[in-house]
């Protein structure tokens, strides 16, 4: 299964674009639409040179198919396009580890699926603090799931 364009949407909204690196709300180096790898597949630093639009593009696909192949392992009950795109934006953003020992993922696997969505919005955290861009992100994500 592939990340539909509504949640493709959510990770570009959310993420942002920059063509040079930043400091991601948690002090990690990042590019593009929040990537932390860069074209040779290396941990970004904030040395890395300036990336062009179709760069960026190259690294969002190779994140996206990282969350695609995370959430297909993690994830063992049937999924809508609309659930398997929310855990991936989810996974993009936060990880296959936050995803794997996460309760949103034993209540999708349970086959929770309310309980499951109840847990989005509980992921709005990045350093200890409540970022708005995060709870606005999670509630697009709990949206999708929904759908």
């Amino acid at each position: 299964m592939r990340i539909c364009s509504e949640g493709l949407s959510i990770i570009k909204e959310f993420e942002g674009w920059s063509r040079r690196p930043y400091r991601d709300p948690i002090g990690i180096p990042t590019i593009g639409y929040g990537s932390i790898w860069g074209l040779d597949r290396k941990r970004l630093t904030m040395a890395h040179r300036e990336i062009t639009q179709d760069e960026g593009e190259i690294m969002l696909t190779r994140m996206l198919q990282h969350a695609e192949r995370a959430v297909a392992r993690l994830i063992k009950t049937p999924l809508t396009s609309s659930e398997f795109s929310a855990l991936v934006s989810f996974t993009y953003n936060l990880g296959a580890g936050n995803l794997q020992r996460s309760t949103l993922r034993m209540k999708a696997n349970r086959g929770d699926k309310i309980g499951a969505a109840d847990e989005f919005p509980k992921w709005r955290r990045a350093g200890g603090r409540i970022l708005a861009g995060l709870v606005r992100r999670r509630k697009a994500e709990q949206a999708l799931w929904l759908n």
